[in-house]
């Protein structure tokens, strides 16, 4: 987790390869054991939910912390709260990264005041068991290098996951329609030095060739890629028999010509 590192020019500042998934307004966040003077007081913003982690955006500009990232490894405890009495919430606990401008670990509390609490933190609950079981094992957290510039507007549409979702989970963005306001998006060319749940970008490897910008919807595959993708996920490998292999047989939208016509042969 890195403090003041994820702001630029009044908006969030995002790594290259990464895509904002949902967008939140009218936030306020609260920690709990850190002296440090930027975490004193109830905070007022707008959360962001990318791809690799969880962003806060401060609206006072007289806020000393006028940014704080949640990269998902970083995570620990978090959970859902129903009040009887009072808003949901959720809170958890965050492990500064070296050289993340903090040290430590700290309690966090975000209340969402105009709902959406459980479903969002439902979302980060879900984004950052794929990074787990997907992301590389590491024993200790992967520095952290602050964006040094120049960052400039992310490409339009900065608000679109993957039309096909990830690894069959769809982010809730029915809940939150709302994109994040004009000329706000800015993007640097560093990549995330941490995993996220779109695969390519992890631990700063840059995307491959043809990834397209962040944000950018890839196009999509033709009906022959799509039934290739299809049959290949139908193959059965038995890790007994390596050299081997079984893949089922193409689907045919039409039955195989007869003998006869094949042969221009006609029944007698």
């Amino acid at each position: 987790m890195s403090l003041n590192t994820a702001h630029a020019s009044g908006g969030v500042l995002i790594h290259a390869g990464e895509c904002i998934l949902l967008f939140c307004d009218n936030v306020v966040m609260e920690f709990h054991g850190q002296e440090q003077a930027e975490f004193k007081g109830s905070k007022s913003g707008r959360l962001y939910l990318t791809t690799h982690r969880i962003i806060f955006n401060a609206k006072d500009g007289r806020e000393k912390m006028q940014s704080f990232s949640f990269p998902f490894v970083t995570l620990s405890d978090v959970e859902l709260e129903q009040p009887v009495f009072g808003a949901n919430y959720i809170k958890g606990k965050v492990r500064a990264q070296p050289n993340g401008n903090w040290v430590g670990e700290v309690k966090f509390k975000l209340m969402f005041k105009s709902g959406g609490a459980i479903e969002f933190g439902q979302a980060m609950l879900k984004a950052a068991q794929i990074v787990s079981r997907n992301g590389p094992q590491r024993d200790g957290l992967p520095a952290y290098t602050p964006p040094t510039g120049p960052w400039y507007a992310a490409p339009p549409p900065a608000y679109t996951p993957a039309p096909t979702g990830y690894y069959g989970w769809m982010p809730p963005t029915h809940v939150f329609p709302s994109a994040p306001p004009p000329n706000s998006v800015f993007m640097t060319d560093m990549p995330p030095p941490y995993p996220g749940v779109n695969g390519y970008n992890c631990y700063a490897t840059a995307p491959p060739a043809g990834a397209g910008a962040v944000g950018f919807t890839q196009p999509a595959p033709s009906a022959a890629d799509a039934k290739a993708a299809e049959a290949a996920q139908s193959a059965y490998y038995d890790p007994n028999q390596p050299q081997c292999a079984y893949v089922p047989p193409p689907a045919y939208y039409e039955p195989p010509p007869t003998y006869q016509s094949a042969t221009g042969k006609k029944n007698q």
